[in-house]
């Protein structure tokens, strides 16, 4: 089986890209709907001003390092629940998602206890330089502690709700993250400014509504995935009933994610520190807004890492090698066209940049004007970079992301910021924008790593390797 992915035809067929987007279009909905949240309270918080929106968007800077270690315990074992999805086992599936709450809720509990002792130290790291540090850090301390009470009951709501879409059921996180949104956004418009005869909590009140939709969010889960009898559910009381020696392979595997993601958001945070040190309040307000929003057009990046969890990864697990590397090509040629018009789409959001955060200062909505046309730029690169990665582990070849992640990172990326910082007097938005070249070089590491074919594994195959396949540069 010595074909190349370059004898293939670039694009698929129409109704090979209908049945990725049934799968990819739900999941972008729900982000889409979890970014509104964001969104919404940052257009709230808004209004009590630039230093305490930033004190509220620096502790959610802060949260954004353990959001991508949860979510990338969660989808290592995402991988093999794909697989063992299109292998048809259920026991697997169960044993994937033990991972996935054992994993989740360990780091939820431990980060959990970090940010109740010292949260003042967390947010302080992030505001380095920055004039209004000791006001921002005041108010982002005190929404920290609070808001960490959301932890847990997330853990598992992103378990079980990354797992009905890595099983090719993604309508039902859509839903409840609907119920949740609007959850969210009624109590924050009760307790931030005190409506319904509430007292006026403000940033308080931001981080308990956040609280309220988390519980709901997670009671939604867990009645659907009890009244559907999910076939990878398994009750709390069962959780530890896990096949270790599995669930020792699972954590070889994220391992290895979780060096590349963490290398990832620690390198993307401490170039945040650095662009939070370019100015006052203003600048940590814009740069946050701007990420508000862009988040939204983010989904894409979801999109494509669960869907071609669900195509290629059950065709592997069904041991259909070739079939996955024909459309693992489709998918990643798809990628730029969706980043493009979704890049295109968020050119045109910046004109609503005035009216979503009319309180902001007219410095701080020319910062957030700017990260979003830079942002705009990158967006096709950065799909076709979220394809390649989502195509390696589909087959469970993580160390792609650790030569890519963490050498590019720590090679080029983050003396880059420094010398940046250190050396010139440039603004945070072209700071961005000039280190963010390195990706080019990501992307030329990847496609080299892609053509040896290290991801056509089947990880569904017995134990013994007796079934296993693997094709790697004519092997097979």
């Amino acid at each position: 089986m010595n074909h190349t992915l370059e004898r293939r035809p670039l694009f698929g067929p129409a109704a090979f890209y209908k049945e990725v987007l049934a799968v990819a279009l739900p999941v972008m909905a729900q982000q889409a709907i979890q970014s509104l949240v964001s969104l919404i309270d940052n257009f709230m918080v808004a209004g009590l001003g630039d230093a305490k929106m930033a004190g509220v968007n620096v502790a959610n800077q802060v949260n954004f390092v353990y959001m991508v270690v949860m979510m990338t315990l969660s989808a290592a074992g995402g991988i093999y629940m794909s697989q063992y999805r299109g292998a048809k086992d259920e026991e697997g599936m169960r044993q994937a998602y033990r991972f996935k709450a054992i994993m989740t809720l360990g780091v939820s509990a431990l980060y959990f206890a970090v940010c109740q002792v010292m949260p003042s130290s967390l947010v302080t790291m992030m505001t380095i330089g920055n004039a209004a540090q000791a006001e921002i850090v005041a108010h982002g301390a005190s929404y920290l502690r609070l808001v960490s009470w959301t932890f847990l009951p997330m853990a598992l709501s992103q378990s079980i709700g990354s797992a009905f879409r890595e099983i090719g059921r993604p309508n039902a996180p859509l839903v409840i993250s609907v119920v949740a949104t609007g959850v969210n956004t009624f109590f924050n418009w009760v307790m931030i400014y005190g409506n319904l005869g509430a007292p006026a909590l403000e940033i308080r009140g931001a981080a308990i509504a956040t609280i309220i939709a988390r519980v709901v969010e997670l009671a939604a889960f867990v009645t659907y995935a009890r009244a559907v009898k999910a076939p990878f559910y398994v009750p709390l009381a069962g959780l530890l009933k896990a096949r270790w020696k599995l669930f020792r392979e699972i954590l070889g595997k994220s391992s290895l994610m979780l060096l590349s993601e963490t290398s990832w958001v620690v390198s993307e945070t401490v170039t945040t520190a650095l662009y939070n040190g370019r100015g006052g309040a203003e600048v940590v307000a814009g740069m946050s807004a701007g990420w508000a929003i862009a988040n939204i057009f983010f989904l894409v990046f979801t999109g494509i890492h669960v869907s071609t969890g669900v195509v290629v990864g059950g065709l592997l697990g069904a041991d259909k090698l070739d079939e996955a590397k024909v459309k693992a090509r489709w998918i990643m040629s798809g990628s730029v066209i969706g980043g493009t018009v979704v890049a295109l789409l968020q050119v045109a959001s910046i004109a609503a940049v005035p009216i979503v955060f009319m309180n902001l200062t007219p410095a701080a909505t020319k910062v957030t004007a700017g990260l979003l046309v830079v942002i705009a730029v990158y967006l096709p690169l950065w799909s076709l970079l979220n394809s390649q990665f989502a195509v390696s582990r589909a087959g469970g070849d993580t160390m792609m992301g650790v030569v890519v992640d963490v050498g590019v990172t720590y090679a080029l990326f983050i003396p880059g910021a420094f010398a940046l910082a250190l050396l010139t007097p440039i603004g945070p938005v072209y700071m961005y924008a000039i280190v963010k070249l390195t990706d080019l070089v990501k992307w030329v590491v990847a496609c080299r790593w892609l053509k040896k074919e290290r991801w056509l594994r089947n990880l569904a195959a017995p134990a013994d390797g007796a079934a296993e396949k693997a094709v790697v540069n004519g092997a097979g």
